[in-house]
């Protein structure tokens, strides 16, 4: 009995395997970035949804981050949340934006309603135009011409949002998110690399990048 070895072409299929690999892992992290992109918005929309169905339970905490009247509906957000895709992953930050719609007994919008409240800040309020400030106290009108400060002028919201914003991105996000969505599971089982293993032996490196690079860009939540 004999047995020929062929030395030349094992070690050919072996570079190429290892190439395989390699290109594979280099793939896989070209893609992460695709990926993130792709994720960021959707995350951002999500914590979006998560923080107006708080503010539909407990509109008296979260009011001032909607349009007067409005809390927790989506058209009337005075929040942006913002993604950045960077080396160290994808981070998330948020911002307050204008109002522009008009308390009843006001005729301009509140400046800064969203982050005045939200820092708990004094406002000190002082007729312009008119000569007095007319404002109801306990169902009491009341008339004034000197200057008045209202001490905590959005009631019980002071540091509220980001109480939120924290328990989404702490809490939900961290530990329920990437596992409920399927994400978790994906990439704990990267079956795809086996699948095109014997193609990699034969084609190597670009055949890794290619690979890796799909397998992780192209990742989807359920």
């Amino acid at each position: 009995m004999k047995v020929i070895f062929n030395a030349k072409t094992f070690n050919k299929e072996m570079k190429n395997i290892i190439d395989y690999s390699t290109g594979f892992l280099d793939g896989v992290q070209t893609g992460k970035k695709q990926f993130l992109n792709n994720l960021g918005p959707e995350i951002s929309e999500l914590a979006s949804q998560y923080i107006d169905s708080n503010a539909r339970v407990d509109e008296r905490s979260l009011h001032h981050i909607y349009e007067w009247y409005q809390a927790g509906d989506p058209s009337a957000r005075l929040y942006n949340i913002k993604y950045t895709v960077s080396n160290l992953g994808l981070s998330f930050t948020a911002d307050f934006k204008q109002s522009t719609t008009i308390r009843d007994g006001s005729r301009v919008p509140f400046y800064n309603k969203a982050s005045i409240m939200e820092s708990g800040q004094s406002v000190t309020i002082e007729p312009v135009r008119a000569q007095a400030l007319r404002f109801e106290v306990g169902g009491q009108v009341i008339y004034t011409k000197r200057p008045v400060t209202i001490d905590n002028p959005g009631g019980n919201t002071a540091g509220k949002f980001a109480q939120v914003f924290d328990t989404f991105f702490g809490r939900y996000f961290s530990q329920a998110f990437l596992r409920s969505s399927g994400l978790a599971e994906y990439f704990n089982k990267p079956t795809v690399y086996k699948k095109n293993l014997a193609q990699g032996s034969r084609a190597g490196r670009s055949h890794g990048l290619n690979v890796g690079y799909r397998w992780v860009a192209n990742a989807r939540t359920a």
